[in-house]
């Protein structure tokens, strides 16, 4: 039987519903935007799961009508520069987590995967997706940059800069025909599909699985955390111009009409 050690707040809770299994579950209502505190839990969350030497394999799931809509950029607006920059660094110390996690993370994605998701599955090992999911970063609609390293994990280079230039989406379907995507399945089917990789995973040797993860972490071309720490330089310079603001306050304006 399953070990749940959720707690009954909104936020990120973590489960293990089979041997050497472990859920790592992100739940901020109503969208999955994602505020500064949480994306620090959430690194925290995945990293103590690496950790733990009985896990083989982490599933990163959500809950609600979508996977990630990325950061919340009401916190943003509300607290200014101390919102901005602790989203970056919070950003930042997820998806390293995902991606230096000790052992190989199944990323389950619903619904909408959009910016700061991006940064998520992007460093995930496998990803298995809802027929309803739609993956993209919006950034440039919302005064923001970066994640580009993570959605070029996904798609090849010139598609990545189209879609990033024009905010535009793809579906799950699209990237499992570029071969990043594991499967599709009805969104009922998505929890059960995850987990039935990750028990896969998880029946392979603890110590071995271990060395495989550092090994292609090793072997990859492009080192994702300097990438995306370049990238990010980019949003501090476009909120020191005063770009960012406008850029958002038009947005927030367009949501509301």
């Amino acid at each position: 039987m399953g070990v749940s050690t959720s707690s009954p707040e909104k936020g990120i809770s973590v489960s293990s519903p089979a041997a050497g299994v472990r859920v790592v579950t992100v739940d901020f209502p109503p969208v999955n935007a994602v505020p500064v505190r949480g994306w620090f839990a959430l690194a925290d969350a995945v990293r103590a799961a690496g950790h733990d030497t009985a896990v083989r394999c982490v599933v990163l799931a959500a809950e609600g009508r979508g996977f990630n809509a990325g950061v919340d950029i009401k916190e943003i607006q509300a607290r200014g520069q101390d919102a901005l920059v602790g989203a970056n660094r919070g950003c930042f110390e997820a998806f390293a987590a995902v991606y230096e996690c000790e052992v190989p993370v199944v990323a389950a994605v619903q619904g909408f995967c959009l910016g700061g998701g991006i940064g998520l599955v992007g460093n995930a090992d496998a990803i298995v997706a809802g027929e309803d999911a739609v993956f993209g970063l919006p950034e440039l609609d919302r005064g923001a940059l970066g994640a580009a390293t993570h959605l070029a994990r996904l798609v090849p280079q010139h598609l990545m800069r189209a879609l990033y230039y024009t905010s535009r989406t793809v579906s799950a379907a699209q990237l499992r025909a570029h071969g990043s995507v594991w499967r599709v399945v009805p969104r009922a089917e998505l929890r059960s599909a995850a987990l039935e990789l990750a028990g896969e995973i998880a029946a392979k040797d603890g110590e071995l699985i271990r060395l495989a993860k550092a090994a292609l972490n090793g072997i990859d071309p492009v080192d994702v955390r300097r990438s995306y720490r370049f990238e990010q330089g980019f949003t501090f310079e476009a909120n020191l111009t005063g770009v960012a603001d406008r850029v958002r306050d038009d947005f927030g304006k367009e949501a509301t009409e």
